[in-house]
């Protein structure tokens, strides 16, 4: 506990208080700012305290307030989503596609698995609409084979995520639907890093000359996401399910723990006793409001053992064949 402070000589008594409230509470004071107030005592000859004291006074007694009618935002949860396999949480989201000439775009709509980081669904349209959302979303999910009661799709304020036939098809399908806060920018995190790592590659073009050309370079792009990219807060794995990946080694397997010891051994001068055996970090769950659950051989313990569930999943998690419901923390 920190030492508590020793009151200042110069501090008001009780009393002195006492008389200052009673002052400030005289029928011409009180409808007066305390500055006002200052000013008619010493125009009067009388000093009772500071105009800064005054509000001090006023303030312990919850007498101070904004005197406008303002609106007050109330204060939104943050959205914690915890998915512990595949096809259990999803985040999509649209950006646009510069065209060939200027004020013309294309959108890119990409439903991204949250566990998995793999790309389920995306689509190139020439512009952002509730109708097209609805069809986007309806066909990703026949594709991906979604039962009732399976998913949570999680996805930013935009006008088409928040539309009525959006609302009314996820509630057809029995798929729960989740939103970022109001004037949040960061609660569709995973998203966001997605459309990040597109337009940083060197080969994305400035302008698209047309909206096949963009189409194009999608089916080039995604492909490479989903089984070539390795993200950094998954071990730097290769984000593929694990079964369709041949001789698919994650971090913390024999052979990149044996990487760091074989260079060491070759020249132990390039190595510090620090790095000589030091393993690729294991994946820790992403900082932001969509909070991940790893597989137990990636960050030790599982997040179904924390919520005291027994990890039924074992090595099929990396299969995308979960199908029990996310769960939505208050």
């Amino acid at each position: 506990m920190p030492p508590q402070r020793r009151p200042s000589p110069r501090a008001l008594t009780a009393d002195e208080q006492r008389t200052v409230l009673a002052r400030l509470h005289e029928p011409r004071f009180v409808d007066l700012a305390p500055a006002e107030v200052y000013a008619t005592l010493l125009d009067e000859g009388a000093y009772l305290c500071s105009e800064r004291t005054m509000y001090r006074l006023l303030a312990e007694h919850a007498e101070v307030r904004e005197r406008r009618d303002q609106l007050r935002h109330p204060t939104y949860a943050a959205p914690e989503l915890l998915a512990c396999r595949p096809n259990e949480l999803w985040s999509w989201d649209i950006t646009k596609l510069l065209g060939p000439t200027k004020w013309t775009y294309f959108y890119l709509y990409v439903m991204l698995d949250v566990f998995s980081r793999y790309v389920v669904g995306w689509m190139v349209a020439h512009r952002e609409s509730a109708t097209l959302a609805e069809r986007f979303i309806q066909e990703t999910c026949a594709r991906q084979g979604i039962g009732r009661n399976q998913l949570t799709i999680h996805a930013d304020r935009g006008p088409a995520m928040t539309s009525k036939p959006v609302a009314f098809l996820l509630a057809d399908l029995g798929i729960t639907k989740t939103h970022s806060r109001p004037h949040v920018s960061n609660d569709n995190p995973f998203s966001e890093a997605q459309f990040k790592t597109l337009k940083y590659r060197p080969a994305f073009p400035e302008r698209f000359g047309s909206i096949q050309d963009a189409r194009a370079h999608c089916h080039v792009f995604f492909p490479w996401y989903n089984t070539e990219h390795h993200h950094s807060s998954l071990g730097l794995l290769r984000r593929l399910p694990m079964a369709r990946i041949p001789n698919a080694s994650p971090a913390g397997s024999p052979s990149r723990r044996r990487a760091p010891r074989t260079s060491g051994s070759t020249d132990p001068t390039a190595w510090g006793a620090r790095t000589r055996h030091r393993v690729p970090g294991r994946p820790t769950c992403p900082r932001g409001h969509l909070r991940l659950a790893c597989h137990r051989s990636l960050c030790g313990r599982n997040a179904c053992e924390r919520r005291g569930e027994a990890d039924a999943s074992g090595s099929k998690a990396w299969e995308g064949q979960g199908r029990t419901q996310a769960v939505r923390r208050p």
